[in-house]
This record gives C-alpha cells, structure tokens and sequence, in this order.
C-alpha cells in the first residue's frame, strides 16, 4: 500500500513539473497532506531510480526537468496486479455509471498498452469468467463527479442547486466539498454547507446544476471524515449520538453476524440463538427504516424514541394491508 502511495505521488509532481507549476517539497507536502522529508524521499527516487533529470529553479522557487522529452518508465505490473486492476474497473463502472465505460475502458488499453512485457491476462475472456450485479442507483451526471472531484483537489468552493426530499424543496447552496462518498452505488459528497453552517452530505443525483467557484476555502485540519462518519448510520447522520439496541430472533441472526453493521458495533450473544446488537448513532430515521425490512425477526429495545416509532409505522403497515380491496368490475363493451 505505501508503494502504490510513492506511485501516486511520484505521478502527481511528474503532472506538476510538466504542467510548469515548478512545485517544491513545501508546496507538495501540503498539497498531498504528507510531510516534506516524504516529498524528499520521492525526489530522491526519482533522481536515483528513475532517473529523472530533475532540477531545482531557484528564480522560479522550485524543481523542473531539464530534458523536458524525459517521461517516466513503462509501468511493470504481474499478472495478479492486472487482473486486481481488472476487476476494480468492473466494479468501479457498474458503480460509477455506464457514462464512465468509455474512460475506464480506454484506462485499461492505455495500461496494456504501456506493459513492457506480455502478460498471460486476457482482459475480453476474463469478462466470461466474472459476473456482477448492479444496485439500483441514482442517476448522477458523469461531469458533476468529475466537477466534485476538481473542487476537492483545488480547494474550491461549489454552487448547486439541490434538491431536498425530505423537505420537497429545491435551493441553492455554496458548499465546500471535501469528500465524495459511495454506498452501495450512490455518490454522495461530505461539505461544510454555508448555509447550515455544518458539515452535511449531500446526495449527488439530487443535484440539478452547479458551477465550481473561484473562491477557495481552507479545510479545517481536525476534521476526521472517519469520525464523521462512524456517526452515522449508512448515509444518514443525525444530530446526536444515542445507543441503539436491536434484538434478532435466533433465524436473522445468522445473517447479522456475517457483515459489520457500524463501526461501533457490538454483539450480545442470546442463549435461544438470536443477539442483540447494539451501536451509537443520530441516524434514527435510516435505522428506522432498515430495522423494519426485517419484519418480525427485529424487535428494536432502544432508544424509546425509535421503538415507538417503528410500532407506529408497524400498525400503519398492518391497517393498509387488512383493508379489503374491492375487486374490480369487468369493463362492459357496448355492442354496435
């Protein structure tokens, strides 16, 4: 994992050096969020492995080749690392969208192209041996993906226009982003929202238009999108933490112990074979709604708050399905 790091970093002061931005280890260290004694590591392979004819403009502040035909090497890869990549552009396009086939695909050709030695992988027979199921997504537009990701990387600030569904209201607001977020298919972006004042997470196909603005912003150095996250409960996160406890009947149970439900999860193991499981979150409403998906198999012990509510939307459930529907009346044809 460090290696394939040095790689990217190594490829993004190539991008820099060759884009004439002169970068320096100053620059670059806050930029990739390393520390300078890293970015001397990497100048050093470069200059020593490499082979890089780099060099330092003391006018200009910082490194450029002087031999601006030099590129870096063909990259070397096994075959299990080229099937590994394979793979990831499966997943990666069922999951982005079909708007990214073109790109990942000429990804791929570039990649083999660039092979300094034949490798025993067959990219069109391996699509034979694998098979993948797509989620139901949201649709998101290919260049608001793309959009989100240069204002992430330039620190700079986003206007769009957004839908709220909860609400059922359309508004505009200035955002900073600071990560885009896939679950199970959908993208959504973590932003400080200067209109809430507060970081939120916006779902992305809800998103009518938007223009990357050039105001920058500082990202806050304390924020942990990890932290952030292990607060929420899938994509939803509410205000306050509380513990929830949910009971599975000894039947659900054997499947609720094969996934990590939430990073702060805990499981109390029940004597007739079921388990409560219980973890800390403010996203009520999506727990509300995933609890219910199991039926009667899921009883909710805490907090109080949410176990009335699924009793609420239980009876509601039951009351719509014990109305009788009146069959309807054939349709009479008159006859000419």
């Amino acid at each position: 994992m460090a290696g394939r790091r040095q790689l990217e970093r190594i490829m993004e002061i190539d991008r820099q050096i060759r884009a004439g931005k002169y970068p320096n280890a100053r620059q670059l260290a806050a930029d990739l969020e390393v520390s300078e004694r890293t970015i001397y590591q990497d100048r050093e392979f470069l200059l020593e492995r490499l082979g890089a004819p780099l060099a330092y403009d003391r006018q200009r502040g910082g490194w450029y080749y002087t031999d601006p035909t030099w590129v870096l090497p063909s990259v070397m890869v096994t075959e299990g690392e080229l099937l590994a990549f394979f793979l990831s552009v499966e997943v990666a396009r069922r999951y982005l969208g079909t708007a990214f086939e073109a790109p990942l695909r000429s990804a791929v050709a570039k990649i083999t192209a660039g092979l300094k030695e034949q490798v025993a992988v067959d990219l069109e027979e391996l699509r034979s041996a694998y098979a993948f199921a797509t989620p139901p997504t949201v649709a998101v537009k290919e260049q608001l993906l793309l959009g989100l990701h240069r204002a992430i990387r330039e620190r700079r600030q986003v206007r769009m226009h957004y839908y709220t569904a909860s609400r059922d209201c359309w508004q505009t607001r200035v955002v900073e982003p600071y990560y885009l977020y896939n679950l199970r298919g959908d993208w959504y972006l973590i932003a400080f929202d200067h209109f809430r004042r507060q970081m939120r997470v916006f779902q992305t196909g809800r998103v009518d238009w938007w223009e990357v603005l050039p105001e920058g912003f500082e990202r806050d150095p304390n924020f942990s999108v990890e932290e952030w996250l292990a607060r929420a409960f899938q994509a939803e996160r509410g205000e306050e933490e509380v513990e929830v406890a949910i009971r599975f009947d000894a039947y659900q149970a054997r499947y609720i112990r094969e996934r990590r439900w939430h990073a702060t999860q805990q499981i109390e193991e029940l004597p007739d074979g079921g388990l409560i499981l219980r973890f800390r979150t403010g996203g009520l409403a999506e727990v509300r709604r995933w609890v219910m998906g199991y039926g009667s198999h899921a009883e909710v012990l805490a907090p109080e708050e949410l176990r009335r509510e699924v009793a609420a939307e239980a009876r509601a459930v039951a009351r719509l399905h014990a109305r009788r529907r009146k069959p309807r009346k054939p349709s009479s044809l008159s006859q000419g």
